[in-house]
């Protein structure tokens, strides 16, 4: 069971990104999804949960109304667009699987391989 973020580049502050995470081996339907990201010589830290339905959203407070998290269950999907971006933004994202929406990172499982999102002009 693998989880793969994509979406993930080199963009000038102020742009956008969009990043994706798709199941490799499985559905993500009925599955909660969480975003972490890990900058240099720092610990992961959380970022955004989508619940299973995606009727609900979480977000941390360093990116609360420039990140928004969407899910399209058809395409087996989870989205996580990135507007507004700050050079502090710039880490390796990933995204894992919860029970329900946490913010501790011991509460997720089945860490794929990130997605590098440089913010640099």
């Amino acid at each position: 069971v693998q989880l793969q973020a994509s979406g993930g580049g080199l963009v000038q502050p102020g742009g956008s990104l969009r990043l994706s995470c798709i199941g490799s081996t499985f559905t993500l339907d009925y599955i909660a999804i969480g975003w972490f990201r890990q900058a240099p010589e720092k610990e992961r830290e959380w970022v955004s949960c989508i619940s299973e339905s995606g009727g609900s959203s979480y977000y941390a407070d360093s990116v609360k109304g420039r990140f928004t998290a969407s899910r399209d269950n058809t395409a087996n999907t989870v989205y996580l667009q990135m507007n507004s971006l700050k050079p502090e933004d710039t880490a390796v994202y990933y995204c894992s699987r919860t029970p329900s929406c946490k913010t501790s990172l011991r509460d997720y499982l089945d860490w794929g391989q990130g997605t590098l999102v440089t913010v640099s002009s």
